[in-house]
């Protein structure tokens, strides 16, 4: 068997697109996690926030790109310290709502800025051209 990849660019891409990736997460993620939040709980909060407060869970789920079992479990999490309440629909018990509590927005208000400042910050090493660029390319990786 041979080692040799079929295409070597793709695979340097794929390399430095999964190094890029890990500095970001570990850079932005640094002041949720000291909140005991995961960059995905503060997803939720902030979609919810965005969304007025409350939405499908099945909504939710598909804003966030993320499987049924993950967001279940990230909103379990959420609900657990108070910053969300999961409540099932009056039209289909089978489907659920999840509602952003004050102090979910309390924690969204608080650390917003903060977290927009870092994805500045971070960011700010490409110029605009460079960042349409690279959501381009991610949208097109993506799809």
């Amino acid at each position: 068997m041979s080692l040799v990849p079929g295409d070597p660019l793709a695979h340097r891409a794929l390399e430095s697109l999964l190094r890029a990736e890990s500095q970001v997460r570990r850079r932005l993620s640094a002041d949720l996690e000291r909140e005991g939040l995961s960059a995905t709980g503060f997803s939720v909060l902030v979609v919810l926030t965005t969304a007025g407060g409350e939405l499908e869970l099945r909504t939710l789920r598909h804003r966030l790109r993320t499987s049924k079992a993950n967001a279940t479990e990230v909103v379990s999490t959420l609900e657990a310290r108070g910053l969300v309440v999961r409540r099932r629909l009056p039209h289909d018990r089978r489907a659920a709502s999840v509602l952003l509590t004050p102090a979910g927005r309390e924690v969204v208000d608080r650390l917003f800025p903060e977290h927009t400042r870092r994805v500045a910050a971070t960011f700010a090493v490409l110029d605009d051209h460079e960042k349409r660029s690279l959501a381009e390319i991610c949208r097109k990786l993506a799809a």
